[in-house]
């Protein structure tokens, strides 16, 4: 007989991002692959309504608390309104959160985002549940971050980190015992998914019949597009025909297509908001762009990588550099050089197939630790 042991996620967030999907995969994981645990998802303002059909199907456990309704009426875009939005959130899960500890008792908490919150409930009562920091991205530590982890990662049970770049930056900032910090991949990979969504794609979707490259993201300034449309103007003086699909919906979207509208691009650029299958895009682009100023690691790298499309990704601080070698199983631009990008997608467009297949395999090979499998028997290692 099994003891049943309770592992919660708490992971709010204002906006649809690839984290989400991660929690989901994450606890997923567990059932899949095991006997011994009970995962649940705290569902505080309906941020993982939206998968709930997939939650359900999965049979992962949901806590509901707030109407999902109350996301909605929360600013989302904006560093200060954004801001506001979380003081609202923190405010509101305070003694929900806690109560919820106190009553259920989980084994474990895996915290997300929003951190501070659980953090600061670690600092003023004692849990019987074990709370683990899982790192979603480089973070930025500002005064108030830098002292709460100060205080709080002396409590904490284990700190988990996407990337090796990001695990080398935690420990050179002494403010938790290096015992406690480990490496854990994202479980981007669902290979099951992947098949249902490559085949329901043969009905839903049209190939277009023109070529393109596509890129992938929130229309934010990280993800740099207005960078990339820059550039992209400048490679369609040698190859007209060439279109561009970026997929995603954001703060940036008018100065994007403000952008577009001044350089006469709209034949060229087309944005198509968010796609909740992108495989079929992914599948049939002659190339995929990553031109992020940041990422940790990059989700969209590992679904083109899955999806066999060759990969043109600047060269930015974390995930990208450890995913993507040059040559090697894809293309590495300097970041931000609008001359050295250039040079990188003329290369991607007349790219020889024997190369072009060499490198799709490659990345092939190093994107099976992003699967299911591998993610459940990492944090198996570190549950215990």
């Amino acid at each position: 007989m099994y003891n049943i042991k309770k592992i919660a996620y708490w992971s709010p967030s204002l906006v649809d991002i690839a984290t989400n999907k991660a929690v989901i995969n994450s606890a997923y994981s567990l059932l899949k692959y095991s006997y011994q645990f009970e995962p649940f998802i705290i569902n505080f303002f309906g941020e993982f309504q939206k998968f709930e059909s997939d939650i359900s199907e999965k049979k992962i456990k949901l806590v509901n608390y707030y109407s999902k309704n109350f996301l909605t009426f929360l600013p989302k875009h904006g560093r200060i309104k954004s801001r506001i939005s979380f003081i609202i959130i923190f405010l509101f899960s305070f003694l929900p959160l806690k109560n919820f500890l106190k009553k259920n008792n989980p084994e474990f908490l895996i915290i997300h985002l929003i951190t501070s919150l659980p953090l600061f409930l670690l600092i003023l009562f004692d849990f019987k549940t074990k709370f683990i920091l899982r790192i979603s991205g480089m973070p930025k530590l500002g005064i108030f971050r830098k002292f709460l982890w100060k205080i709080a990662l002396k409590k904490i049970y284990k700190v988990t980190c996407p990337t090796i770049n990001t695990l080398n930056y935690i420990k050179s900032l002494n403010i938790v015992d290096s015992e406690k910090l480990n490496l854990l991949y994202d479980p981007v990979i669902e290979l099951k998914k992947i098949k249902k969504f490559n085949i329901d794609s043969i009905e839903l979707f049209k190939v277009p019949t023109f070529q393109y490259c596509l890129a992938v993201g929130s229309l934010t300034t990280q993800k740099n597009f207005l960078f990339l449309c820059e550039s992209f103007s400048k490679i369609i003086i040698k190859y007209p025909k060439l279109k561009l699909i970026i997929d995603g919906e954001g703060e940036d979207k008018n100065k994007i297509l403000s952008l577009i509208k001044k350089k006469n691009l709209q034949n060229n650029i087309i944005l198509i908001g968010h796609v909740y299958n992108i495989y079929h895009y992914m599948r049939n682009a002659k190339f995929f762009i990553l031109s992020s100023l940041w990422e940790d690691p990059g989700f969209v790298l590992l679904e083109a990588a899955i999806s066999r499309t060759l990969i043109v990704s600047s060269d930015c601080d974390s995930g990208p550099k450890e995913l993507i070698k040059d040559n090697l199983n894809g293309l590495i631009y300097s970041s931000n050089s609008s001359v050295n990008l250039v040079q990188k997608l003329e290369y991607a467009i007349l790219i020889r197939n024997e190369e072009k297949r060499k490198m799709i395999l490659n990345n092939l090979r190093q994107s099976k630790k992003f699967t299911l499998f591998y993610h459940y028997r990492e944090l198996i290692k570190i549950l215990f």
